[in-house]
Formats: C-alpha cells, sequence, structure tokens
C-alpha cells in the first residue's frame, strides 16, 4: 500500500471541480461541468460529464470545448443545451453562445449567432426554444443593430469609460459600457433571436445576472424575472418581480414593495405560484431572506417568517407543488431542507458538510456537496433510499493524502455568548507535544465557515503544515440567528475582537498549544480584523499576521463596489460623521501597530480596492514595522490562477516561519 502524505497545494489543484448538476425529465440522469486545472499550462478547462442517478460509471460528453458550462437537459430529454466560447465551422466564438448535445454523445452543435453573447439560459417547456440573458444597448432595436453597435465598440482605438451610473462596476469588472441586461427568446430551429425587453425600460440586475433571476412558466407562456423598479441602479437595490408574456413582450408587475427585495423566482409545477425570497430591507439591511409564495389572482404571502434561518437559492420545487427545496445555513454548515408549504415547517434533509448546488426531476434529487474532509462530491437521492454516490472524480487524489482530524467546540466570547470554533489538528496529531496555533478569520462578515472545503484558505493544507488551526465564527456570522447576526453593525471590531481573543485564551490554556507560536490570518472581512488587531492588541501575543484583501480605511474604501452600504454598516456616512468612522478603521490606530505582517492584494479587487492594501503595506514600512507584500496585477479578490495560487501559498507559510521561534526551516 502506497505511503499516504500531507495535503498540499499541488494536491489542490489535481482535484477536479464539480458545477450545479441538471437532471434529466426522468430523472435517471444528471449532467454537471466539471473543471480540470494545468500546473503547467496554469489555466482552467471544463468539460461535461454524464452521470447516471442509478449508479455505473460516469461519462465524458464534451471534448473539444474550453470552457463548457451551464448544462441544461432539454425539457424532452432529448438534448443538453449549454453554454460555452468554441471553434466550429471555421468560426471562432468572440461571446459565448449557445450549444446542444445528444445525451448520448455525438458533436455539439451551435445554436443561431448571437453577437452580444449569452450569460444564461432555461429552456421553455416546448424543447423548442430558450430564454437567454445578453448584455445590449437600450435604444438599438434588433440583432443587426446590436451586431453593429458591437462591431464600433471594439473597434474604436480611445479606451476610456464614461459613465453617470452609480453601479458601474462589480467585483471585478466594469458593466458593459452603455448597456443592460435583456432577456431574449431564440428559436432552436432557425436561431432567430427576439429582445423581451426591448424598447420597455425594464432590465435584469446588473450584478452578474444569471439564471436564478428569471424562470419560464409551465405551460411556455410566460418568464418571471427580478429587475431594480429604482431610477437610479444602485448596489443596494431592492428588487421586485414582473412577468413578460413571451408572446408580445408585455410586462406585468406582479411582485413590489419598496420596503422589501424579492429575488430568485421560481414557477411552480402548475405555474399557478411563484416561489421567491423576500428580504425586508427596509427594516435593516442584514434582514434574513425568507421563502414567500406569489399566487395569481391571491396576491403573495411569506411563508417563513417565523424561522430564524436566512433561506438561500436557487429554490426548487418537488414535483408534487407542495414543498420546495432551499439551502439554509445552520451552525457551521448549510444542509438541503424542504420546506411544506402547508404545515410551514422547515426539514433538514442532511445534517453535515456544505451542500454547494442541486436539482430535482421526477423523484430524484442529485445534491452536490462537499465537506471539511473532502472536495464536492455528487449524490442522488430518492426518497426512503440512502444517498447514492454517482461520481468518483476525486477519490484518486484524496486516497493519497492523509488529512488530520477537526471538530467543533464551543467558546464563551463577547456578551457572553457562546461562539463556534472548528479545529483542524496536523496529520499525527499528538497531544503531548506542542504545536503552533493559526487562527483564521474568516470575511464577510455575514458568512461563516466550518464544515466545507475551501481551495483558496483550505484548513486542511493549513493544517497539515504542523498547526493547530482555530476558525472562529464570531459574532456577525450566518447561520446562528438573525440577532447574533445583526449584533456587529455599527461597531464593526468590537465584538468580533472580543470572540477572537476568547478563542485565543482559550486555545494557549491548551497544553499542546506553544504561547511563543501564535499567528492570526483573515481575507477581506478577516484582513480588516487582523488589521484591526494591529492597532489593538498587545504587541508580542501574536508572532505575526497575514492580511489578505483587507478593509483598512474605511473614507479611501468608498471606491469599492459596494460604497451603497457603507452608511449601513458603519452607522453614518463617512461626510456626516468621521468620528464614528474612524472609530473602526484600522488606519485611525496606525499608531499602535508593531505586529509583523505579510499583506496580500489584486489589482483586479475592486471589492476592496488594491489601494487599501498598499496603504497598509506603506504605513508599516513607515513605522519601521516588519511587513511584506505580494501584490498579484491580474487576480481580483480571491487566488484563481494556479501558479499564483502556489505563490499565495508559499508566501504565506514562508511568512510563517520566518517569525515562528520554533520553526525548524
Amino acid at each position: 500500500m502506497a505511503r499516504k502524505k500531507p495535503i498540499g497545494v499541488d494536491d489542490l489543484w489535481q482535484m477536479e471541480r464539480v458545477g450545479a448538476p441538471s437532471v434529466s425529465p426522468d430523472g435517471a440522469q444528471a449532467v454537471v461541468a466539471v473543471s480540470r486545472f494545468s500546473m503547467a499550462e496554469n489555466k482552467a478547462s471544463s468539460t461535461l460529464w454524464l452521470l447516471s442517478t442509478l449508479g455505473g460509471q460516469p461519462r465524458p460528453l464534451t471534448h473539444c470545448g474550453d470552457k463548457d458550462g451551464q448544462p441544461r437537459f432539454s425539457p424532452q430529454g432529448d438534448r443538453i443545451g449549454f453554454v460555452a466560447r468554441r471553434e466550429q465551422q471555421g468560426r471562432k466564438d468572440d461571446e459565448a453562445q449557445f450549444y446542444v448535445i445528444a445525451p448520448d454523445g455525438g458533436e455539439a452543435q451551435r445554436v443561431g449567432e448571437v453577437a452580444t453573447g449569452l450569460e444564461a439560459f432555461h429552456w421553455v417547456p416546448d424543447g423548442q426554444r430558450i430564454v437567454f440573458v445578453s448584455w445590449v444597448w437600450p435604444g438599438l432595436s434588433g440583432t443587426a443593430a446590436q451586431a453593429k453597435a458591437l462591431k464600433a465598440h471594439k473597434d474604436r482605438k480611445d479606451t476610456g469609460y464614461a459613465t453617470s451610473e452609480a453601479l458601474y462596476r462589480y467585483w471585478d469588472h466594469f458593466v458593459p459600457m452603455g448597456r443592460v441586461a435583456h432577456l431574449h427568446v431564440m428559436d432552436i430551429c432557425t436561431g432567430k433571436v427576439r429582445d423581451l425587453f426591448d424598447g420597455s425600460g425594464y432590465e435584469l440586475p446588473r450584478h452578474e445576472p444569471d439564471g436564478t433571476c428569471f424562470d419560464i412558466s409551465p405551460d411556455g407562456r410566460k418568464a418571471v424575472f427580478a429587475y431594480d423598479p429604482a431610477p437610479e441602479k444602485r448596489a443596494d437595490a431592492r428588487f421586485a418581480l414582473a412577468e413578460v408574456d413571451l408572446r408580445n413582450g408585455r410586462i406585468t408587475p406582479i411582485v413590489r414593495d419598496d420596503d422589501w427585495s424579492f429575488t430568485a423566482p421560481r414557477y411552480s409545477p402548475d405555474g399557478t405560484r411563484v416561489a421567491f425570497i423576500a428580504s425586508h430591507q427596509g427594516r435593516t439591511h442584514t434582514a434574513p431572506g425568507h421563502l414567500a409564495l406569489w399566487e395569481r389572482g391571491n396576491g403573495h404571502l411569506l411563508l417563513s417568517a417565523d424561522w430564524d434561518q436566512d433561506v438561500h437559492g436557487p429554490l426548487v420545487w418537488h414535483d408534487d407543488g407542495q414543498s420546495v427545496l432551499l439551502a439554509a445555513e445552520r451552525h457551521g454548515r448549510r444542509p438541503l431542507w424542504r420546506f411544506d408549504l402547508a404545515t410551514r415547517a422547515a426539514e433538514a434533509l442532511n445534517d453535515d458538510g456544505w451542500v454547494q448546488a442541486w436539482d430535482s426531476r421526477c423523484g430524484t434529487t442529485v445534491v452536490v456537496a462537499d465537506a471539511a474532509d473532502h472536495p464536492a462530491r455528487v449524490h442522488a437521492w430518492r426518497l426512503g433510499e440512502a444517498p447514492l454516490r454517482i461520481e468518483r472524480f476525486n477519490d484518486k487524489v484524496m486516497a493519497g493524502l492523509r488529512l488530520g482530524r477537526h471538530e467543533a467546540i464551543w467558546v464563551r466570547g463577547a456578551l457572553g455568548e457562546r461562539v463556534q470554533v472548528w479545529l483542524f489538528y496536523p496529520p499525527g496529531f499528538d497531544a503531548r507535544r506542542k504545536y503552533p496555533l493559526l487562527q483564521v478569520i474568516h470575511g464577510g462578515p455575514h458568512t461563516s465557515v466550518g464544515d466545507n472545503w475551501h481551495y483558496r484558505w483550505n484548513n486542511a493544507t493549513f493544517a497539515a503544515q504542523g498547526y493547530v488551526v482555530a476558525v472562529v465564527n464570531y459574532h456577525g456570522s450566518s447561520g446562528f440567528g438573525h440577532a447574533f447576526l445583526d449584533s456587529i453593525t455599527h461597531r464593526w471590531g468590537e465584538l468580533e475582537l472580543q470572540d477572537i481573543e476568547a478563542v485565543t485564551t482559550a486555545m494557549l490554556r491548551k497544553p499542546f498549544i506553544d504561547r511563543r507560536r501564535v499567528f492570526a490570518t483573515g481575507g477581506s472581512y478577516g484582513g480588516f480584523m487582523v488589521a484591526w488587531m494591529n492597532g489593538h492588541v498587545k504587541p508580542g501575543r501574536y508572532a505575526a499576521y497575514v492580511c489578505h484583501a483587507g478593509c483598512f480605511d474605511w473614507t479611501a474604501m468608498f471606491a469599492d463596489d459596494a460604497w451603497a452600504w457603507h452608511s449601513k454598516e458603519l452607522g453614518a456616512w463617512y461626510w456626516d460623521d468621521m468620528a464614528r468612522i474612524h472609530a473602526q478603521s484600522p488606519h485611525a490606530f496606525a499608531g499602535t501597530m508593531h505586529t509583523p505582517t505579510l499583506v496580500i492584494h489584486g489589482a483586479l479587487d475592486y471589492r476592496v480596492p488594491d489601494a487599501q492594501g498598499l496603504a497598509y503595506y506603506n504605513t508599516l514600512k513607515a513605522r519601521g514595522v516588519d511587513a511584506r507584500l505580494l501584490w498579484f496585477p491580474d487576480e481580483n479578490h480571491w487566488i484563481l490562477k494556479p501558479r499564483n495560487s502556489r505563490l499565495w501559498y508559499d508566501e504565506f507559510f514562508g511568512w510563517l516561519a520566518r517569525h515562528d521561534p520554533g520553526s525548524r526551516r
């Protein structure tokens, strides 16, 4: 038997990553996109795989594409549609196009040619049409005019981006200049395309509109979609729902309330109802999403108002129309839930791991889920039967790796309340030995960590370097009720620091932790926290920090893509109450920063612009504090390229080792 080794960064990039499933109409098959990565070529490729929900070997469906994605079975099950950029019949796609392939294989065929490309699509139930998203110039009518405008835009010699919009960039890209996202219908036989929003003034949400923001009615006559009714589009928009008639383009608003935001609409199997997620943004910007239902002729009502959970989509109806599948976090895990409409009761269908994606047809539910000790796996669930694993994509890689154990504990933190801490131990952990402690602080802040697999911040990989890793779901984290999540509003840094310090104190009481070798690291809001700690924690308690994409100066952070939320989170606009903003900003406490810090940032990060990291690094250098900068010109808030990820981990571990008095390196 081959000897197992501790997990390393190269192992992470050998793992295949599974996308969202689509289940065939008869429930017997599922199709997924699987991404593979090449460290040598420093790039990814994705192909489609067909899985039998009854067991058997997965079968590759596409071979010639580079980035085949978003596969969906047609309503009749005779074709699988997907989105890709390919070369076919001597023409290479400039923009992503729609392709179809038979489930039993053969060559994929491009359908039509949309100059402005496709972002996402749904099949119309007749199987002869699709409804898709494309970014278009709203003042131009017809595909020819759009193609001409696109050519002129690409041929221009100037490179400036001019706008009067409040929402003009998102995450790592600018919203296409002068364009908006419209729904279109395409005839599969002819490739003919019609803009359903032409001349209407309606548009889809501007932040990456995808398949969750619209749906097609079972009779194929209408589409329901989310839209922003406000004249000025902003990142903190409150969405309404409307229906568009696929025959004549007539649009009818169906659910709107200026205090609420309505998203993720899904038609019931009989088409008389629409399930959606409703969030009372007028009450608070952190309001949870609730399951809601609109019934034709009877208006809408909330179904999960008494359930203290934040509902996540996509929403998937059971075939009988009596219940809806959804996800909701609970104590560091994200189960799949079945919400019964009659009783308004939610039942968790699993109790471990983190459900990433799911689909259900004909009594078969296919679930993609990971856990703290393995990457995403695909299972078929049937009522009354044990879940059936239907792929083995990463078993060979995982079989050669030795992971340490992990567990969840609870520590008394801020406000005298218990907070959850996930501990990850090195392989071969021996409680009689001494180990360094690595606090890993999650971002968000309104997210959580725990029983899930993470490629960029992989706790098993950190632990394999010999650290005991502690990951705390501090006050503000999701999955512990709304009061816990909202508790940090207008006082960022206060309760979270108390929780982190309580965990460090609790761990230092453990006989196997070496108090000389304590480190804290974090990304995004976690990066904010380690910068905050540098100004608030007595020097020497932590040997070194790592700050990835961290917020440093809340005034300068107004350059980010989420500026509309600043006053809601911090309690004021900076020009109205600078003292309040500075009281929550790490840069205002730079005079007390002494702890060595590795600062990491990407130039394409618009969520936390890279000037934040550069300012923090420059501040530490000016103060004579030991600091190191790792800056990526081609990465965003995340480090996504294989070679860059390897460098990230090398610098990360190298920095910790350099400041570890017990390191043998």
